[in-house]
Parts: C-alpha cells; sequence; structure tokens
C-alpha cells in the first residue's frame, strides 16, 4: 500500500462511499423531485472506470467501500462491479458494502454475499404500505419486505435507516423499534439534511422548503425513546457517523446520525465519489474535485493517485448544516441522489 491518506487536520481518510448511479426506482420526496433530469450516460464512469477508481482509493488506504446511488441495484451489470471489487477484500479491503432501497435485494442478496458482501443498510421511513407509497412516490412496501427477508435468507446482516420526518413518522417510532427487534435488525434513524431543491407544493406536504417543518432533531426522538427503554450509550463504531445506543429492555443497538443538532465531523474519516467521479470531501460542503479527467487520461494511476492526494488535502474541518427557526442554511444546491445516500 502506498502512503496512506491523511487530511489537513491529521484525520486518515479509510472510508469511502461511491455512488453508482444517480438514478432510482423510487423518487422518495426529500431526495429527489418526482420528475427529475437524470444525467446523460456518456458522463457515468463505466463499471471498469469505477472498478479502477475504487482500486486506486484501496491502494491508498481506503478500507470501507460502500454502494451508493440513487438505487445502486438499479444499474445494469453492476454484480460485475461487484465481482471485481471483491479481489481486494482481504488485500488492503476490509469491507464491501452497500445502501439500498431494498426493491432490488430479493434478486441480488445471494450474489452480494456470494462476491464478500456481509451486511447492507436498507432505507425504510415507515412501515404503512400507504405511507410507503407517498413518500417514495413509486415504492410498493411488500416488496422491499420481501428482499429484506432475501438478504437475511441469504445471510446477510441488515440494518434499516430511518429519516426522522416530523408529522410523518413519528408515531410509528415504537413500532419501527419493535420491527426491528422481532427481525433481529440494527435501526438507526437519521435527521433530514438540506440537500438539493424538492419543489414546494408537494401532494402530501413535503418538499422543498416545506423541509424545515419536516426536521425532527433527533435528540427529541431520543427522548421519547428514553421514556420506554433505558439507553446505554456505546462505543462501537461502524466507520460511519453514526452514535450507537443499547436499549437495556431489548438488548438492540440503535444508531443516531445527527449533522444538525450535533456533527461529527471532528472523527470525519470519509470522502464520497459520484457517478461522475467527482469527489466531494465533505457531504455539507460544495467543494468537490474532478477525478474523472486524471482516470481518463492516462492508464497510469500515478496522475490520478495524486489527484486524489490533492482532493484530500482540501477536506475542511466540518459542514455548514444549520436550520434555524425560519430557514435552512448551509442548504446544498445538489440532489442527494447525486452525491450518494
Amino acid at each position: 500500500m502506498d502512503a496512506p491518506l491523511i487530511d489537513p487536520f491529521a484525520r486518515a481518510i479509510t472510508y469511502l462511499r461511491v455512488s453508482v448511479t444517480d438514478r432510482c426506482d423510487f423518487r422518495c420526496t426529500y431526495c429527489m423531485s418526482e420528475h427529475m433530469q437524470f444525467l446523460p450516460k456518456r458522463e457515468l464512469l463505466t463499471l471498469e472506470e469505477l472498478e479502477r477508481m475504487c482500486a486506486a482509493f484501496v491502494r491508498l488506504g481506503v478500507r470501507k467501500l460502500r454502494i451508493t446511488g440513487g438505487e445502486p441495484l438499479v444499474r445494469r451489470n453492476i454484480m460485475s462491479f461487484f465481482e471485481g471489487m471483491s479481489q481486494y477484500l482481504g488485500g488492503g479491503l476490509d469491507e464491501l458494502t452497500l445502501t439500498t432501497n431494498g426493491s432490488q435485494l430479493e434478486r441480488f442478496a445471494q450474489p452480494l454475499r456470494d462476491c464478500g458482501v456481509r451486511r447492507v443498510n436498507v432505507s425504510l421511513d415507515t412501515l404503512d404500505p400507504a405511507k410507503f407509497r407517498a413518500i417514495t412516490r413509486w415504492g410498493a412496501l411488500d416488496k422491499v419486505r420481501r428482499g429484506i427477508e432475501a438478504a437475511q435468507a441469504a445471510g446477510l446482516r441488515v440494518k434499516i435507516n430511518t429519516v426522522a420526518l416530523k408529522g410523518f413518522n413519528e408515531s410509528e417510532l415504537f413500532d419501527l423499534v419493535e420491527w426491528c427487534r422481532a427481525g433481529d435488525m440494527d435501526l438507526t434513524f437519521i435527521e433530514v439534511m438540506p440537500m438539493g431543491d424538492m419543489g414546494d407544493g408537494e401532494p402530501d406536504g413535503t418538499g422543498g422548503t416545506l423541509r424545515l417543518d419536516q426536521y425532527w432533531p433527533l435528540e427529541d426522538l431520543r427522548a421519547r425513546l428514553a421514556e420506554r427503554y433505558t439507553l446505554a450509550d456505546l462505543a462501537h463504531r461502524t466507520g460511519g457517523p453514526a452514535r450507537y445506543v443499547r436499549l437495556e429492555e431489548t438488548g438492540q443497538q440503535v444508531g443516531f446520525i445527527t449533522p444538525l443538532t450535533h456533527n461529527f465531523c471532528e472523527s470525519c474519516n470519509r470522502v464520497r465519489m459520484t457517478c461522475t467521479g467527482q469527489l466531494f470531501m465533505c457531504l455539507g460542503q460544495e467543494d468537490e474535485a474532478d477525478l474523472r479527467a486524471p482516470l481518463r487520461a492516462s492508464a497510469d494511476d500515478g496522475p490520478l493517485e495524486d489527484a486524489i492526494r490533492a482532493a484530500i488535502a482540501r477536506k475542511p474541518k466540518g459542514h455548514d448544516f444549520d436550520y434555524s427557526r425560519q430557514e435552512v442554511s448551509g442548504r446544498m444546491s445538489r440532489h442527494m441522489s447525486h452525491t450518494g445516500g
């Protein structure tokens, strides 16, 4: 391995999140607009280019690779990419995993397991079929639940990621906790983040500037959990930003990702790459580095590795997300589906 990636604040960069597509078979109201203008396919990195890019990061010290989107499993021939990256497991790469909406897991769970994937994150914000349809616009809850069952049958550890949305899933807090307990799944709650313009006036009352009304601080959610359970803080980390507690009465693990009320910047070890080869050193900053140009300019990976190092040298100390009483500051113009969830 070459000299590791260290940012200006002495943080080792060991975690890369890679979006392999901006396309998705859902249109979640807090993630993208209903009538998205997706990127031309010619702008996307090929699967071979994605593999070469990720391999360069592994050589530079990345030990965890999370595949995201859009929905990563809707990209044609995506398993060839997983097969290619699986060869690095045990050779510098400790973990290959993905975040998915679960819609394609029934088909892909076993092939993913065969490629060395051992756990997956499934984004799921409600257990109510009608509400699920409303927030995803196009999704079917029963298909996702079948996908989760297939993942568990294949031996994949499943963690549920739930975006906390005021007025939408507040009443399901304990239902979600108990459902995950019964299914032996970990659960992580995420604060809604100001990423992209969804457009105002969605039929369900969500989207655009109305996202301010959706914001449910996780300190409030945690306080509600504490009314029913005894919460014990855990030192456990999975390489990401979540902070975990154990519910003493059930023994299950619940995580909180709080970019707004209590950010996790001081220990940030990750960067994000888009499906077009843009590297974002911080989720909450607009600064980016073009890695596609050096990748395509030479078959020699030297210029690419130099570009990666130069980008990491610009990684900021933290982000600027902030919700005031009347407006969102630090809002990002790009959609979450472009950067990668």
